[in-house]
């Protein structure tokens, strides 16, 4: 019988590493993209995990990765890409530095479609699967959280798109919309939110420094509040190995919550309860 495999990007932690993990033990063959410069003690001594070194910026990396499984495949092809790796760029928008939003869309966006565009040869070849990570963000906006906002609701539009596009060839296209997670995301955003804090000008300290010492307090409360990582990887494997799999999975009651809210609400009466949780007026 022959193996599944899968492309996962972003799998030194949280979501990226808890969707390795259970891949693996299903059996699954599993590639595991991780930054060269970061942590794989988790991904060590794993069956049917192999490390695949990528910063999915660099088109060089992605393309040498592409090369690597293809052959380690061979004439089967690709039967899941999943779409994961991410970081979060917090700060208000007035004084946010550009080189700061390049880089949010860059590593958020830009590289899945690049991911995306190498791989899509093995997953036509196996007619398999392609997941996108993409959070409530992509639908519901925060103060501060602009960039990463920005690139969720991009990423929405990416998966419709892509999903008419390949449609034609029985590839499906799935986006997960997990609401508030457990991972280490939301111990860098809190770092983030400092070094955005420390640098901005004296006018900026002055508009907004009381804000984003509350925005940073809200957000080192939502790791401990949040669902575990474990949650979207048995969403993921759903999205890979259902006969007809949902074109988008939102995960968690909060997440679910949320978007219901959202969806319900006037604009004016979400944004004054959002306004009043990061303490604006």
């Amino acid at each position: 019988m022959t193996q599944n495999s899968v492309f996962i990007t972003g799998t030194s932690s949280g979501i990226g590493l808890a969707a390795a993990q259970q891949f693996g033990a299903l059996g699954w063959r599993v590639f595991a993209g991780v930054l060269p410069s970061e942590d794989t003690g988790g991904l060590q001594n794993r069956p049917n995990i192999s490390i695949v070194p990528i910063d999915i910026t660099k088109g060089g990396m992605i393309q040498a990765a592409a090369e690597t499984i293809g052959k380690a495949l061979g004439d089967g092809g690709l039967n899941g890409l999943i779409n994961n790796a991410g970081i979060a760029i917090t700060g208000p928008l007035e004084f946010l530095p550009l080189d700061a939003l390049r880089l949010q869309l860059e590593v958020n966006l830009i590289g899945h479609v690049a991911v995306t565009q190498a791989f899509l040869p093995l997953i036509r070849k196996a007619r398999g699967r392609i997941v996108n990570t993409i959070s409530m963000l992509g639908k519901i906006t925060t103060p501060f959280s602009g960039p990463s906002c920005m690139s969720k609701f991009a990423m929405e539009a990416f998966t419709d798109t892509l999903r008419q596009e390949v449609g034609q060839w029985g590839i499906h296209v799935i986006g997960i919309e997990p609401g508030f997670i457990a991972t280490p995301i939301w111990k860098k955003a809190v770092k983030a939110t400092d070094e955005i804090g420390d640098e901005l000008p004296p006018q900026g300290q002055q508009l907004y420094g009381e804000s984003l010492k509350l925005y940073r307090a809200t957000t080192a409360t939502e790791e401990a509040l949040g669902d575990p990582p474990e949650v979207v990887a048995q969403v993921m494997i759903e999205a890979l190995t259902a006969k007809t799999p949902k074109t988008r999975y939102v995960v968690g009651a909060k997440g679910k919550s949320s978007l219901f809210l959202r969806w319900l609400l006037p604009d004016r009466i979400v944004d004054r309860a959002i306004k009043r949780r990061y303490g604006l007026k």
